[in-house]
């Protein structure tokens, strides 16, 4: 056993009851939350205008400050970007994280001196967590991979600027530092198939423990590793034994994964995001990840149905119900105040309180008034292949409102298979029968002949590679959306798959 393994079970056990000590008091820890970063922020630009010095309670706060997205905050953050201090949180932002949206292009998320503590504890104490909880450490001894974007940072008015994975990097604990591959060097390549060919070089040849990234980053990397190798990823490294993922639910590439990896090994999912780290696995074989209460960020909950409306329900962490779909919406210490980070979640667990990620606000197909969310046609996948030697690369979900065949309307099932089923149409049946065992508006419009059954398009395997990669954004933060409620992503899918048959 090494000296790293040794050393993180103390450790491992002081976080341990740390956790138990917030967890065990949700309410009060968000109300204490709530009431220190409005008090840091009331002097400043944002505070003053909603008036933070007079705010009592979750009521008032609800009253004066609205529910805004980028947008709605864009006038403050701007003047963040363009340098100005004491906007929406005391002095300049460390760091902003550059993503990139829908609606509001290039969007600069802060990140200040107080919240950068958020991103980094959390990662760190979900291994922790893991230790404590299996007894597990040995991982620590060997080689760790974090699959992420370049380090490489800019400046914008004097405010360091970079992607969120590159930002963390530089904050790697200095104990994990010299076993963290890939290389400084190579971290830094822009070009993702040369960055990857680069890592496979340099991993191959050591003992790797540990493997983190986003599901289909990690599966790339994993092909590259078959291809050089002719071997499973257990043979290549056997003593990787827990891979770390997030951004993306795990279930719809597991199977894939996990033929590619020759054995099951454990996991850990993470809720980070640009706008704060948010949750971690704190129980292996439990879906439910942790909601940090603790960690500077106060939470509120909008129900998905009233997501839209001018002045929604905002629920606190003591309101929540078990399985019920919610907006997330934050307001921490890196000056977010009511914004709405465009995820939904569920709350499986309320002792304590643990969430699943149920989809994006703006990800779903209602086409019809079917409210079909993430979480539905992930589970339906699933149910789908299981008990069959079928396994799935990559999917969307569109509608097709007027099939150039005629006809009732339908869902169309755009899927790369790694294995696909012997039986697409009996396939497409159990993914249908799935869904409407799910969504009831789904099965009336089934029974009451609006729409027509589930139909599926088998894409090449490597379609939604190329349409990511004709879009520029291999390798990067990019996520493919489940769900859509037009066909500008299929359209462009189906066009790959034509052109592969030419």
């Amino acid at each position: 056993m090494g000296l790293r393994s040794i050393l993180s079970r103390p450790l491992a056990a002081i976080i341990d009851a740390q956790t138990r000590r917030w967890s065990t008091r949700p309410v009060e820890t968000q109300q204490k939350v709530l009431r220190s970063i409005l008090q840091a922020a009331k002097d400043t630009a944002f505070g003053r205008d909603h008036g933070f010095g007079t705010i009592r309670d979750h009521l008032d706060f609800a009253k004066q400050v609205p529910i805004s997205e980028y947008e709605g905050l864009r006038p403050y953050m701007d003047r963040v970007v363009k340098g100005e201090r004491n906007v929406l949180w005391p002095g300049l932002p460390l760091y902003f994280a550059k993503t990139s949206g829908t609606t509001s292009g290039v969007k600069y998320i802060p990140i200040t001196r107080e919240s950068i503590p958020n991103h980094i504890n959390g990662a760190k104490n979900a291994l922790l967590n893991y230790v404590h909880g299996t007894g597990n450490a040995a991982f620590l001894d060997g080689k760790l991979i974090f699959l992420s974007g370049s380090p490489e940072l800019e400046l914008k008015n004097g405010i360091r600027v970079g992607r969120l994975s590159g930002i963390s990097n530089h904050f790697v604990p200095g104990y994990l530092r010299t076993n963290q591959m890939p290389s400084h060097a190579t971290n830094c390549i822009d070009d993702w198939e040369i960055k990857l060919d680069t890592i496979v070089e340099e991993t191959l040849p050591v003992r790797m423990t540990l493997i983190s990234g986003i599901p289909s980053w990690v599966q790339m990397y994993f092909d590259r590793i078959n291809a050089r190798t002719g071997k499973p990823v257990k043979d290549v490294f056997p003593d990787f034994s827990l891979f770390v993922y997030g951004g993306v639910n795990y279930e719809p590439y597991r199977a894939k994964m996990e033929a590619s990896m020759g054995r099951r090994v454990d996991s850990i999912e993470l809720f980070p995001a640009s706008e704060g780290f948010f949750a971690y696995q704190d129980r292996q074989g439990d879906p439910g990840m942790l909601l940090l209460l603790d960690a500077g960020i106060f939470y509120e909950f909008i129900p998905v149905e009233e997501n839209f409306n001018e002045k929604p329900t905002r629920l606190t962490i003591g309101e929540v119900e078990l399985g019920k779909n919610y907006a997330l919406i934050v307001s921490s210490n890196a000056g977010l105040w009511g914004y709405s980070i465009g995820d939904t979640v569920q709350f499986v667990s309320k002792d304590p309180y643990r969430v699943i990620v149920s989809g994006r606000v703006a990800h779903y197909t209602s086409a019809f008034g079917e409210h079909v969310i993430a979480k539905e046609v992930e589970f339906a996948l699933k149910k789908a292949s299981d008990g069959l030697e079928v396994a799935v690369a990559d999917f969307h979900v569109p509608p097709r409102v007027q099939p150039p065949e005629g006809g009732l309307p339908y869902h169309e099932w755009l899927i790369s298979f790694s294995r696909r089923p012997d039986d697409l149409a009996a396939f497409a049946h159990r993914i249908d029968l799935a869904m409407q065992e799910q969504n009831i508006y789904y099965r009336d419009l089934i029974t009451g002949r609006v729409l027509r059954p589930a139909v599926v398009i088998e894409l090449e395997p490597d379609a939604f590679i190329s349409y990511a990669r004709s879009e520029g954004k291999l390798g990067g933060q990019f996520k493919l959306p489940r769900l859509a409620n037009d066909r500008k992503v299929a359209d462009s899918l189906v066009v790959f798959r034509q052109r592969s048959e030419q």
